[in-house]
């Protein structure tokens, strides 16, 4: 895999600072059973790297100690970790809100089907990898038979409730098959909600186009394929500072499997960590009330989340 990051890190991006910490989102190790072209994770069926038990109750520690208000649980798939229910049962009883990133797919593998019941249980905020709602697209970029077991998934969960009932709610995330910025975001809502409802009666809550960053797999991809420049170009021609003030990484952190600690998920995958005497920080030696209005490491995948309407792990930003 060719790495983006000596070409991205000479690219200059704005400054930005820190501000009130609201989003711990944990991410439970790079392993899952998709291996997609457009992962900015790497991850695959083949990764090893896992969160230690330890690591997992330093997470419940600090959302404990520091009331945090929501937790997003993410991977590779983080339903494959071995803790997976045991971590959303224990922050389930801090009253935090509770997202997990899921394939969808994952949850038709037998031994993580049962899984469904627990996510009702504890009314986790399913956040579905979705890409497109046409077949031939989603098994080009996942894998053949990922789009009929995404389906089978949310049947499954629109007759358990979700999508149906308040307190049960499954957005769909969109990414564009390659390098191109995603669509608007309301009017793909309207056409995916039209196309899942009328050819498989399928019901979800709403869809967040996420815009591929030029990180990983699909940072490697597009040297390999000569398209890193133009790609990059086309991201800093559609830059809207009026997206810095509502990035993800002003109010979120992002652990990695180690315990490590990160402005996002997208720097976790850099190894741009958050530093403090120039060591990266691990999660029990962070605290975010001195680490308020601190700048945030940037290079040239920052233009991802401000492009356009802008892009971060909820969805777009205007």
């Amino acid at each position: 895999m060719i790495d983006s990051y000596p070409l991205l890190k000479n690219i200059p991006f704005p400054s930005i600072n820190r501000k009130t910490l609201q989003t711990l989102q944990v991410n439970l190790g790079y392993r899952c059973n998709l291996q997609c072209n457009h992962c900015h994770v790497g991850a695959s069926p083949y990764r090893k790297e896992v969160m230690s038990e330890s690591t997992i109750e330093e997470v419940i520690e600090f959302v404990d100690k520091y009331q945090i208000k929501q937790v997003d649980l993410t991977g590779g798939a983080p339903e494959l970790h071995p803790q997976f229910l045991y971590l959303v049962k224990k922050l389930s009883n801090l009253n935090c809100k509770i997202l997990l990133r899921s394939n969808l797919s994952v949850l038709q593998l037998a031994d993580y089907h049962f899984l469904m019941d627990e996510l009702v249980k504890y009314q986790l905020v399913i956040m579905a990898s979705m890409p497109c709602y046409l077949e031939e697209n989603v098994d080009k970029q996942r894998g053949k038979g990922t789009f009929n077991d995404c389906i089978k998934t949310l049947k499954e969960l629109n007759q358990k409730g979700y999508a149906h009932q308040e307190h049960l709610i499954i957005n769909l995330i969109y990414n564009p098959q390659g390098a191109e910025l995603p669509p608007q975001q309301a009017s793909l809502e309207i056409d995916d909600k039209k196309h899942l409802l009328e050819n498989y009666d399928i019901y979800f809550n709403h869809l967040l186009t996420i815009t591929n960053l030029p990180i990983n797999r699909f940072g490697s991809v597009l040297i390999s394929t000569n398209q890193f420049d133009s790609y990059m170009t086309l991201l800093r021609n559609s830059f809207d500072k009026n997206n810095l003030e509502q990035v993800m990484c002003r109010e979120l952190i992002s652990v990695d499997w180690e315990g490590y600690c990160y402005d996002c998920d997208f720097n976790q995958m850099l190894d741009l960590g958050i530093q403090y005497n120039q060591d990266k920080i691990k999660l029990s030696d962070y605290h975010p009330f001195n680490n308020q209005n601190i700048p945030i490491e940037v290079a040239g995948h920052c233009y991802g989340c401000t492009a356009g309407a802008g892009s971060s792990c909820g969805g777009s930003l205007t």
